[in-house]
């Protein structure tokens, strides 16, 4: 049995053993023009060795090998230009 010592060490392991391998979180950004306008249309996380995103409207959700290819998978017109951002 362990005592509330080891108990204590073993949340501290487990806490940073969570924030060690926590996903990244990400945003798909429209921008219009040059710096007149933006939109978020996606949000996603990133993990090691995959990603996931979900259209804001919830209608799509993709699994994505890597974070980057969520720009392919993004409608937008021509003035418009689609961007990843990293959620800090």
């Amino acid at each position: 049995m362990l005592d509330d010592g080891d108990l204590d060490d073993f949340d501290a392991d487990v806490t940073e053993m969570v924030s060690d391998n926590k996903p990244k979180l990400f945003a798909v950004v429209l921008e219009y023009g040059n710096q007149v306008d933006a939109q978020i249309v996606a949000w996603g996380i990133a993990l090691d060795e995959h990603a996931y995103m979900t259209t804001v409207d919830g209608r799509n959700q993709y699994a994505l090998a890597h974070a980057e290819n969520a720009l392919r998978y993004i409608r937008h017109r021509p003035e418009a230009t689609p961007r990843l951002v990293w959620a800090a």
